[in-house]
């Protein structure tokens, strides 16, 4: 890694953030240190894990679906695959496993048996039997987006949910918007809370009172979306902007504006959250808050790796920066 910062002018810090996908690198930079990791053959964790050819990794996750979890999921093949690693994907075994000790026991000895040394959870419930299980056994856990972050013993790895929600409402505030609505996923997730929760902050900050009426807490779905845009947009007094928990949320919301016959972003501006692919694809093309889902991917990897050699992380809960994504779906407060 110093060779490759050297090599292209970087400091090793700004190397490193290209190597995890981390957002806050200029696309020119992180041109410049792909090229000369490519160059000199540079191969990020394979050196470290060169023993670990016949060492798997575990990926247990409740959705699939989602383009979300795809891209996610992209993350860690990448980097598993450049630590020599093999990536199995595991649904959750049996719907009574997460709850049931002795069956999520039985589950991860065979698990370790076949050679699995990590175990990494995507958006899933914390504490759960497998994860147990999986600490009882010693195999290293690492809890991607966990539906539950007050569980300190599972070292866990997000971006900033609460500071992601904020930017996306105080872009709409900046705009003129001043009834702003909130569609977001089910209370019980940590991270839909978390953003919220910034959602809140904003309009605190702007001196805008809350209206219980703009708020609508269900799941991370388009049906969703759908269901409650239509809600708050025939409301006697509908709002100009809706902050969305999510980009499917937020692709439901544009379904129903456009039943509604209501114009995006002329009468009603629209913002997501994860800026997956999929925001390319809405019209119009949707703003959304970026999280670095492919860097969570590589970030777990690693994690994961490193706890199976017996380095701890520095920290428990380790989070990565949001950014947001301005496109064509928000813009100016339609005038009264």
């Amino acid at each position: 890694m110093a060779d490759v910062a050297r090599l292209a002018g970087v400091s090793p810090t700004t190397a490193s953030k290209v190597l995890n996908g981390r957002s806050d690198v200029g696309a020119n930079t992180r041109e410049l240190v792909l090229g000369v990791m490519a160059e000199i053959g540079y191969r990020p964790t394979a050196a470290r894990h060169e023993q670990t050819r016949e060492r798997a990794l575990v990926t247990v996750l409740d959705i699939v679906e989602s383009r979300y979890a795809g891209t996610v999921l992209q993350g860690i093949l990448v980097a598993a695959t450049s630590a020599q690693a093999e990536l199995l994907l595991r649904l959750p075994p049996g719907e009574s496993i997460s709850t049931n000790r002795t069956a999520a026991r039985s589950w991860m000895v065979e698990q370790k048996k076949s050679g699995v040394v990590g175990l990494i959870a995507l958006a899933v419930a914390v504490p759960d039997s497998v994860l147990l299980a999986a600490e009882d056994l010693e195999v290293p856990v690492v809890a991607i987006d966990p539906i539950d972050t007050t569980e300190s013993r599972v070292v866990s790895i997000g971006s900033t949910n609460w500071a992601g929600g904020r930017s996306a409402t105080e872009h709409v505030i900046r705009l003129g918007h001043r009834r702003i609505a909130w569609i977001g996923g089910p209370l019980g997730s940590a991270p839909s809370v978390e953003r919220f929760h910034g959602y809140q902050a904003a309009l605190d900050s702007a001196g805008i009172a809350p209206d219980r009426a703009l708020v609508r807490h269900e799941a991370f779905s388009v049906e969703a979306g759908l269901r409650h845009g239509h809600d708050v947009l025939t409301l006697a007094e509908r709002p100009t902007a809706i902050v969305a928990g999510n980009d499917e949320i937020a692709a439901g919301v544009l379904a129903a504006a456009k039943e509604l016959h209501i114009a995006v972003p002329g009468e009603l501006s629209v913002t997501g959250f994860d800026d997956t692919p999929q925001t390319e694809w809405t019209a119009p093309r949707l703003t959304s808050v970026r999280q670095p889902l492919v860097g969570m991917g590589r970030m777990a990897v690693e994690t994961v790796l490193g706890m199976a050699d017996g380095v701890q992380p520095a920290s428990r809960h380790l989070q990565l920066a949001t950014t947001l994504s301005v496109r064509e779906s928000t813009g100016p407060a339609p005038s009264s």
